[in-house]
């Protein structure tokens, strides 16, 4: 007797859905597609609903290293070998992006931008960067009066800083994942500071 998946009803996760053992549609020949047509940047415009943050979840999974290449069993994986678990990668969701002044977005994109960054806190003490490296890392994660506190320069260069410093202690190309770009501009749009996120 075949056993009954669950639904993955509101679960966004490919880790949780696969190791809770919930139903999914194998999409990762998507992987396969975006390795053939490669591109130095790829978007995303489907509708609302359609996957596009469990897809994201799914090439997290795939490239990041030290992945579980068990989540990928029984799936489709012709491919894997030669670029599952070879890459660091930053992913970033923006969801949470917002904020009725432009002051509380840019804090909230600080601290998300600061939590991603203390996933890789090996890079304090990498043997692979300089003295001054480490300084520009300790920056992204730095904590004034309990909170997240990054300079806006600092923040306005973070991603670039984040890939150049995992880049030069991997030896190895980083891969961005950048999910629901679009809610801090639609939430400054309608506050009234949209040239200000624009221009961060």
């Amino acid at each position: 007797m075949n056993k009954t998946l669950k639904l993955p009803v509101g679960i966004e996760d490919f880790q949780e859905i696969r190791r809770l053992g919930f139903y999914y549609i194998d999409k990762t020949k998507l992987i396969e597609q975006l390795l053939e047509q490669w591109g130095k940047v790829n978007l995303f415009t489907r509708p609302r609903r359609f996957g596009k943050t469990l897809n994201m979840s799914m090439l997290r999974c795939f490239f990041e290293i030290g992945t579980d290449k068990t989540l990928f069993d029984n799936l489709y994986k012709d491919f894997c070998e030669e670029y599952m678990g070879k890459f660091p990668v930053v992913f970033l969701t923006m969801k949470g992006v917002e904020g009725n002044t432009f002051e509380k977005a840019k804090a909230k994109l600080s601290k998300l931008v600061a939590l991603e960054a203390e996933r890789f806190c090996f890079l304090k003490n990498s043997d692979r960067l300089t003295d001054n490296e480490k300084e520009r890392y300790k920056a992204l994660i730095r904590i004034k009066d309990g909170k997240y506190s990054m300079d806006v320069d600092v923040l306005i260069s973070s991603l670039q800083t984040l890939s150049q410093l995992l880049y030069k202690h991997y030896d190895q190309k980083v891969i961005i994942l950048i999910d629901e770009y679009d809610v801090p501009l639609d939430k400054a749009f309608q506050h009234g500071y949209y040239q200000e996120i624009v221009s961060l």
